[in-house]
């Protein structure tokens, strides 16, 4: 049975493809599909289980849509995906990740000059063969280029975006623990460690009866290609070229099998070696005296663990960056949890122009969530596109007044997402930002600018009394666009004397702060965070699990963050700023 993640995932292909086929993301078909895909995230049944003639009742589900979603839970493929996927292969659509290279100019290379993959681009780029493309002057070639390398886009070493990889991730162990012979199922490899970016993603199940499990995991609908198929182990390919492989091991060696498949390489050998020192050895079937052959122990990771003389190690901690000897006798963070988070502070409406539910339904779904505070955060007047004016600001600000009376249990805050600008300076007057009761401050335009400007923006916008937080930090999008370079030192100083936060923004397209920066700011004693969802959609409420797993593997610890605070003393925080 195909799940709402899996029928969205589809559906989301529809609309990439579609937007080659027509050259435009405002298409009326791609605008349809688009809303579908939010729709379908967030019905609170199985889509699949829905006839055609009750998914039609659900808002922004089309006959269209509706024929689509029965056709793929049917037969396990849209036939209009198929032919589109034959006109514009992966390799193909890999190349709209790159900054500056639209549906138009991609389908412009694959006709002139049979350029339909990142590697034909370089090599095109390196021969100079796109001179005289409309667009594609040498400037654009160079930032082009430098773009493939910084994104991951090149050669063997080409990854898959978390944002991407970790849906289907999650998919597949649901489906696998529906089999009647798996009793435990875990995603690992660097997806667990939660890096942003993966080569493959790595499963391992617990089963007495491993050849059912290879066969039905072939069989399901994401798995385009087999590579190799065993009794024990399995790898596949998904339309999209992302590499999945499936092992299989018996349930008292679960734990073995999870903690080797997940650690690092240099995080394996240190354990291995620390295994060694104590006359025992470490595979990935458990952990054996090394004379007697005798299994100390491997149906857990924590009594794995254990056995070494460590504290258990969170997974994503396990890079070999210092961890195992924290482990050991140095102290070992307190790393924040999901369920120490009391608040939301970067969150948008539909009075966003990009915000995807109402003003109502955001705040109940905060509510729903047992939140005590959220604030709303629309795009402010700077961003033409989607941002507020002052009369609406103004208007948005009466209705939170009586959602206020309606959600007595949650404190909502009248916030603002402003825009740097190139020099610093940030949207609305003075006098106007301090009516807000919290601004977080972004970066949304002038990428391009030297790491000294770029720098230097940021701690303009610091200075100013209003501004509480900067938010996604670097303005990445994973596997799309590079980060804005900045001297990131000079950055957290400025933070600690300023009194500003820095944002780790939990959405799976941005986890920015990366989580790289944030292990370097542990040595900037006094720096405070605040973990949000950016969420545009009830749905998106959700990204808070995932910027805590990001703020783990930073090291962040509890106490640096501010919205596990009360609210009392998170305005506190807010108020010091101000004064």
């Amino acid at each position: 049975m195909s799940s709402n993640g899996e029928i969205a995932r589809m559906l989301q292909e529809l609309v990439d493809l579609l937007i080659m086929a027509e050259g435009s993301k405002q298409a009326f078909r791609v605008r349809a599909y688009e809303k579908a895909v939010a729709a379908v995230q967030a019905l609170p049944k199985d889509a699949a289980e829905m006839p055609a003639s009750e998914l039609v009742k659900v808002p922004d589900i089309g006959k269209s849509t509706a024929g689509k979603i029965r056709e793929y839970v049917d037969t396990g493929a849209v036939a209009r995906i198929t032919a589109l996927r034959k006109e514009f292969p992966a390799e193909m659509m890999e190349l709209t990740r790159i900054p500056g290279l639209g549906p138009k100019t991609v389908v412009m290379l694959r006709d002139k000059l049979g350029v339909a993959s990142v590697d034909q681009l370089r090599e095109a780029i390196a021969n100079e063969s796109l001179a005289g493309l409309p667009g594609l002057g040498p400037k654009s070639q160079e930032k082009i280029a430098v773009a493939i390398d910084r994104i991951g886009l090149h050669g063997k070493d080409r990854r898959t975006p978390i944002a991407d990889a970790l849906p289907i991730a999650e998919d597949l162990v649901d489906a696998l623990l529906g089999l009647p012979t798996v009793t435990k199922a875990q995603y690992c490899g660097s997806l667990r460690r939660f890096r942003e970016t993966i080569a493959d993603i790595d499963i391992v199940v617990a089963s007495n009866a491993p050849a059912d499990v290879m066969e039905a995991f072939v069989s399901m609908p994401l798995v385009d290609g087999i590579i190799g198929q065993g009794d024990s182990k399995t790898s596949v390919l998904t339309a999209a070229g992302l590499q999945i492989d499936l092992r299989a091991v018996k349930a008292n060696q679960f734990g073995a099998a999870v903690l080797y498949f997940t650690g690092s390489k240099q995080h394996n050998i240190e354990l291995r070696q620390r295994a060694i020192d104590k006359g025992l050895l470490l595979n990935e079937y458990g952990l054996e005296d090394t004379e007697s052959g005798k299994v100390v122990s491997s149906r857990t990771e924590p009594a794995i663990y254990n056995a070494l003389g460590l504290r258990y190690i969170p997974p994503e901690m396990r890079e070999g960056r210092g961890e195992i000897a924290a482990a050991d006798s140095g102290p070992m963070p307190e790393l924040v949890e999901v369920n120490d988070i009391r608040g939301d502070l970067h969150v948008h409406s539909t009075w966003s122009g990009d915000g995807r539910s109402t003003l109502d339904d955001m705040v109940a779904a905060a509510a729903a969530r047992g939140l005590e505070y959220i604030a709303m955060t629309e795009h402010a007047e700077d961003l033409r596109i989607n941002g507020l004016s002052r009369d609406e600001v103004m208007a948005e600000r009466k209705e939170l007044i009586r959602l206020r009376t309606e959600h007595p249990q949650l404190t909502i805050l009248h916030g603002s997402e402003l825009n740097i600008g190139a020099d610093g300076t940030v949207d609305y007057d003075p006098d106007f930002l301090m009516n807000f009761d919290w601004c977080v401050a972004s970066v949304h335009t002038h990428f391009d600018l030297t790491e000294s400007e770029q720098t230097q923006r940021l701690l303009t916008a610091m200075e100013n009394p209003a501004v509480s937080a900067i938010g996604h930090l670097t303005g990445r999008r994973i596997g799309h666009r590079p980060g804005i370079r900045l001297n990131t030192r000079a950055v957290f100083e400025a933070a600690i004397e300023t009194g500003t936060a820095l944002e780790i923004n939990g959405h799976l397209h941005r986890l920015d702060v990366p989580s790289e920066l944030l292990v370097t700011a542990r040595e900037s004693t006094g720096l405070r965070f605040v973990i949000s969802t950016d969420s545009h959609h009830t749905t998106e409420f959700g990204n808070l699990r995932w910027g805590v797993s990001n703020a783990r593997r930073g090291w962040v610890e509890r106490g640096s963050v501010l919205n596990v605070l009360p609210l009392a003393e998170f305005l506190e925080f807010v108020a010091a700023k101000r004064k």
